[in-house]
């Protein structure tokens, strides 16, 4: 039975999101602040997590910043701000979704299952290429036999890249995919994590192909 947290100090809010996940078959968990989110997370190890932004104690952001310096479980801000900058700053943190109140439970429960596949999907394989392994069990990457400290959305690129090897993705498709569909941010950004993901690949950064014009192709070769 898959886990999920919910971190959020209303608890007429949290009980909302229990009715409506508890029938999905979810095993729940529930925090009331920040501090008390990290002790579940430490504890639990759930499955995805729901994370509030405006709590007493270790807000939102503060949270999401702890828990991705070791994991990149999937996490949803859940949150009354819905101005731009605080979505992008939502994915700054490699936060993989965003979800304002209002919302509708309906979708909220399905942006929930799709988080929960696209997870499950990246850690079906081991897989290795030329030098470069990714363990998706592990969610670490080895080069030429050492490990590589990649950031949790430099993983996800990577990973994403290495599952469509010989295809060329254009910047939107690595955008929608890596970031999320209802990420608006300039595609530049997919360049920049490119450069720095290459940077770290060594002589394999070559590997990453540039389509002009479009995107990017995983050669492996």
């Amino acid at each position: 039975m898959e886990k999920i947290l919910i971190a959020d100090d209303e608890q007429l809010m949290r009980q909302l999101v229990i009715d409506f996940l508890r029938p999905e078959g979810y095993e729940i968990l529930e925090a009331s602040d920040g501090k008390e989110a990290l002790e579940i997370y430490d504890k639990e190890h759930p499955d995805l997590i729901l994370l509030d932004v405006m709590m007493p104690g270790y807000d939102g952001w503060t949270v999401c910043r702890e828990i991705r310096r070791e994991s990149t479980v999937p996490i949803m801000m859940l949150t009354a701000k819905g101005e731009e900058i605080d979505q992008l700053f939502a994915y700054d943190l490699s936060a993989d979704e965003y979800i304002t109140k209002p919302f509708s439970p309906k979708i909220l429960v399905a942006k929930i299952k799709a988080l929960l596949r696209r997870s499950q999907n990246e850690q079906e394989t081991h897989e290795t290429d030329e030098g470069v392994a990714i363990d998706r069990d592990a969610r670490q990457v080895v080069l030429d036999g050492k490990n590589v400290d990649l950031s949790p959305t430099e993983y996800k690129l990577l990973n994403y890249l290495m599952s469509n090897t010989g295809k060329a993705l254009s910047r939107r498709q690595i955008l929608n995919q890596v970031w999320n569909y209802d990420y608006y941010g300039d595609l530049r950004t997919v360049d920049t994590h490119i450069n720095r993901l290459r940077i770290k690949l060594g002589d394999k950064g070559r590997y990453i192909r540039t389509v002009r014009g479009y995107g990017y192709r995983y050669d492996g070769k």
